[in-house]
C-alpha cells in the first residue's frame, strides 16, 4: 500500500501546472520614452539579447515618443525583427503618442497594443540628412526609409517637389508597408500617415486594424495577449503570459551615459571646450590642466558626434570662426575678423546637427551664450597675453639691452660697468672714463657694449 501511495503522488505532483514563479518566466517591460537615438537602440538592442537567453515570455516596450533619428530607428526595428522573443509595443499612459519612429515602430512588434487616451501617426519623412539613401536593414526586413524616424506635427497634402523626396517618401511607404504586410495590419493607412503624415488616436487604430488591442493598464495587456499567437521568426508562437511575474529594467549606467553624451548641446560644449582647452595648451605651453581637459572633451565630443547626424559644413564654419576671432585678438582689423568670426560661428552652430528629428537641434541660447563668451575670451584674455608677449623683457641677459649703468674702472675703450648691482665687462667705441653713466646698446658673450648716456654721475663709492 506504501508503494502505491508513493507512486500515485509522484503521478499528481507530475500532472499538476506548473506556475509562472515556479518555472521562472516572466515578462520583460522596457520604457521607450523622449527623442529616439543611439541611447534608446543601444538600450532595446542590449534589453532584447539579454531576454533571448532568459526564461522571458514576453517583452513589452512601453512608448513614448515624438520620433527620433532615423538611423537609431532603423536599429530598434531590426532587434525587434531578430528577436527569438515576442515583442509588444505599448504606447501608455494615456497621452502618449508613438509619432514618427515611434509609429515604425509600432508597426513592427508583434502585438501592437495602445492605451485610451493615446495617439500615433505623423510619419512623414521631412529631413534626408547627410547619409542619403540607406540599404537594406538586414535578412528577412524591408529597406528602411532615409529619415522616416523624423517627424512632421502638420499633415502635408503637397507632392514632393524634388526627386530625391519622391525617392524618400516612396522608400518610406515601402518600408512601412512591408512592415504592416509583415504582421496583417492595414498597410493603406500606414501609407497615408507617410504620404500625409496622418494621425489617429487609439479608438481609431483599432477600428483600422492599425493595432491588435487597447488596454488600460499593463496587468490588462498581459491578459488581453494570454493564448494570441503570434509569429516569431517566421514560426507561430501562442502567448502564455497569464499571472506571470512582470521585470522592468530601466536603461542601465551605460545608456545613460551615452543619452548624456549623444545630447548635441552636450555634445557641442564638450567640442567647444575640447577647442579651447587646446588653444589654451597651445598659446602656453606647459599648463597641462587647459590641454588635458581639452583633450579629453575634444575626444568625447568625437565619440558624440560619430553617433549624430552632423553637417561637416557647420563644423568647419565654426573652426573658421575661432581662428577668425583669434585672429582678432593677435592682429587687430577694427573688428572685421572678429564680427566675421562671430557670424562664422553661429551660422556653424546652427547647421551642426543636421536633422529635422524632434530633440536633436541644438537650442540657440546656447549657442549665443558660446558666442559671446568666444568674443569676450578671444579678445579679452587671449588679447592681453598676445599683448604681454610684445613688452620688453625685464630678467635675463635680454633685459640688460637698453639699460644704463656707471662705469667703475676704465681705460680707453674698455672697462668695468655697475648695472643691475652686478658688475659687468663693457667696451664702447669711445673712452671709458670712472663714473662716467654709459647706456647698454648690446651684448657680446659675457661683454656688454655700451656708449655714453646722455648723462653723468658721481663716482661709485
Amino acid at each position: 500500500m506504501m508503494r502505491f501511495a508513493l507512486l500515485a503522488l509522484v503521478w499528481l505532483l507530475g500532472t499538476m501546472p506548473v506556475t509562472a514563479q515556479e518555472s521562472g518566466r516572466h515578462v520583460l517591460e522596457l520604457r521607450l520614452e523622449g527623442a529616439i537615438g543611439p541611447a534608446s537602440e543601444d538600450y532595446i538592442q542590449r534589453a532584447l539579447q539579454r531576454a533571448a537567453t532568459a526564461r522571458v515570455e514576453l517583452v513589452v516596450i512601453r512608448i513614448d515618443t515624438p520620433g527620433g533619428l532615423d538611423t537609431a530607428m532603423r536599429g530598434i526595428i531590426k532587434a525587434i525583427s531578430n528577436s527569438p522573443v515576442p515583442v509588444a509595443t505599448y504606447v501608455a499612459p494615456t497621452g502618449a503618442r508613438a509619432a514618427s519612429a515611434g509609429t515604425y515602430i509600432l508597426y513592427a512588434s508583434h502585438v501592437a497594443a495602445m492605451a485610451p487616451g493615446t495617439n500615433l501617426g505623423a510619419a512623414t519623412p521631412v529631413s534626408i540628412g547627410g547619409g542619403g539613401l540607406p540599404g537594406g536593414s538586414g535578412e528577412g526586413s524591408p529597406p528602411p526609409p532615409a529619415q522616416g524616424g523624423d517627424e512632421q506635427q502638420e499633415p502635408s497634402q503637397e507632392a514632393p517637389k524634388s526627386a530625391m523626396e519622391k525617392k524618400v517618401i516612396n522608400d518610406a511607404v515601402a518600408y512601412i508597408r512591408g512592415l504592416a504586410q509583415l504582421h496583417g495590419r492595414n498597410a493603406e493607412w500606414a501609407e497615408s500617415a507617410v504620404r500625409e503624415g496622418a494621425s489617429i488616436s487609439a479608438e481609431e487604430a483599432l477600428q483600422l486594424n492599425v493595432i491588435d488591442l487597447m488596454a488600460g493598464s499593463l496587468p490588462e495587456l498581459l491578459e488581453r495577449v494570454d493564448g494570441r499567437e503570434v509569429v516569431v521568426q517566421q514560426h507561430p508562437r501562442t502567448l502564455k503570459t497569464a499571472g506571470l511575474a512582470v521585470e522592468t529594467r530601466a536603461p542601465d549606467w551605460r545608456s545613460r551615459l551615452l543619452s548624456v553624451l549623444t545630447n548635441p548641446n552636450v555634445a557641442y560644449i564638450l567640442m567647444l571646450i575640447g577647442i579651447y582647452g587646446l588653444i589654451f595648451e597651445f598659446s602656453n605651453p606647459g599648463a597641462i590642466v587647459p590641454g588635458t581637459i581639452g583633450a579629453i572633451c575634444l575626444l568625447l565630443a568625437l565619440y558624440s558626434l560619430q553617433l549624430l547626424p552632423i553637417n561637416y559644413a557647420g563644423v568647419a564654419l565654426i573652426l573658421l570662426g575661432v581662428a577668425l576671432m583669434i585672429g582678432e585678438a593677435y592682429e587687430p582689423s577694427f573688428g572685421i575678423l572678429g564680427i566675421g568670426g562671430v557670424v562664422a560661428f553661429v551660422i556653424g552652430s546652427i547647421i551642426l546637427i543636421d536633422t529635422e528629428a524632434p530633440g536633436f537641434g541644438i537650442d540657440l541660447s546656447v549657442i549665443i551664450t558660446f558666442a559671446i563668451a568666444s568674443v569676450l575670451m578671444f579678445v579679452f584674455i587671449i588679447g592681453l597675453a598676445f599683448k604681454s608677449r610684445r613688452r620688453a623683457v625685464v630678467s635675463g641677459l635680454e633685459q640688460m639691452v637698453g639699460g644704463e649703468g656707471v662705469v667703475v674702472d676704465g681705460s680707453g675703450g674698455r672697462g668695468t660697468i655697475l648695472i643691475h648691482s652686478e658688475h659687468w665687462s663693457a667696451e664702447s667705441p669711445q673712452p671709458l672714463k670712472k663714473g662716467q653713466r654709459v647706456k647698454v646698446t648690446g651684448i657680446d658673450g659675457l661683454t656688454l657694449q655700451v656708449e655714453p648716456a646722455e648723462t653723468t654721475t658721481e663716482e661709485p663709492s
